[in-house]
């Protein structure tokens, strides 16, 4: 007599056949989900685009036109035994990716500060070939690209809770605005002076006048950025106010000393101060993190 399969036998194969089939779901499900996260990970050209707004789809790319337009129908002038046309290709890497990393800063991203150090070494190899500027250049060599390196760091560090693709940031009051005109008339005044007198020749200007008028005027600029780097490596929105007046005088420079493809950065650096200043200012009133 053949043994047949008793109702507890058969109930005892339906519960593991069901665990089998509950684990092997689990196992899809996981490396579903796997598969899935990988694909996040993966760097997409077309998901980074979409991660703009319209208007900084249309800034950006206003911009990046124009400065192309301007490389075109304005070429910088041979300087110093190097070609203008390396000049000017220069300038247009530095203000492509140069707008990319304000635009990044104002969405509070922090790729924005690390990508800045291309921005840096860009600018270096610009005023070694000029030989002008010195006091910028000692200050993009010596502080701003370690600058740029440790904000990274530290805007990684202290990514918004709700969302880690930004980084919080905050305010200071208004009373350390003066500590800071301060600061900068000091400099402005010691490091002019300084350069002034010991800057070696070049044939980059056009008179003893306006070379003497950059050095202060250059002087000026090393220590704003100076400061603006410090606001921002502590994730200050008054960096979106000293960079007014950065931008400001040196865009007076850059006329001054005809350098008009970067005419196009400093616009960029208007329109988009603004949108800082507006997205940070909004970021610290909603999460009340001003000092």
């Amino acid at each position: 007599m053949e043994n047949t399969p008793t109702h507890n036998e058969k109930l005892n194969e339906t519960i593991q056949t069901g665990e089998i089939n509950n684990t092997e779901n689990r196992i899809s499900e996981s490396g579903s989900t796997e598969i899935r996260e990988r694909d996040e990970r993966r760097f997409s050209l077309k998901k980074w685009w979409q991660g703009f707004s319209t208007y900084e789809k249309c800034w950006l790319t206003s911009l990046s036109i124009l400065a192309i337009v301007m490389a075109i129908i304005l070429p910088e002038d041979s300087a110093n035994g190097f070609p203008g046309w390396l000049i000017t290709l220069l300038y247009l890497f530095d203000v492509l990716i140069g707008n990319l990393c304000e635009l990044l800063m104002a969405k509070q991203n922090r790729w924005g500060v690390l990508l800045y150090d291309v921005v840096e070494l860009i600018e270096i190899t610009v005023m070694i070939m000029l030989r002008a500027r010195f006091a910028s250049l000692a200050v993009a060599m010596f502080y701003w690209i370690p600058a740029h390196t440790l904000g990274f760091i530290k805007w990684n560090q202290n990514l918004d809770k709700k969302d880690d693709r930004v980084t919080s940031v905050r305010g200071l009051r208004p009373w350390h605005a003066v500590i800071m005109c301060v600061v900068c008339i000091v400099w402005t005044a010691v490091i002019g002076y300084l350069m002034v007198r010991f800057s070696p020749e070049t044939d980059f200007f056009a008179s003893e006048r306006i070379e003497i008028t950059v050095a202060y005027m250059d002087a000026c600029l090393s220590i704003l950025s100076i400061l603006n780097g410090i606001l921002v490596y502590l994730r200050l929105k008054e960096a979106w106010t000293m960079w007014y007046a950065y931008t400001v005088i040196e865009t007076a420079l850059n006329i001054i000393t005809g350098q008009w493809i970067l005419l196009v950065y400093k616009l960029g650096y208007f329109t988009n101060t603004t949108y800082g200043l507006i997205k940070w200012s909004k970021y610290i009133k909603e999460n009340n993190t001003e000092i």
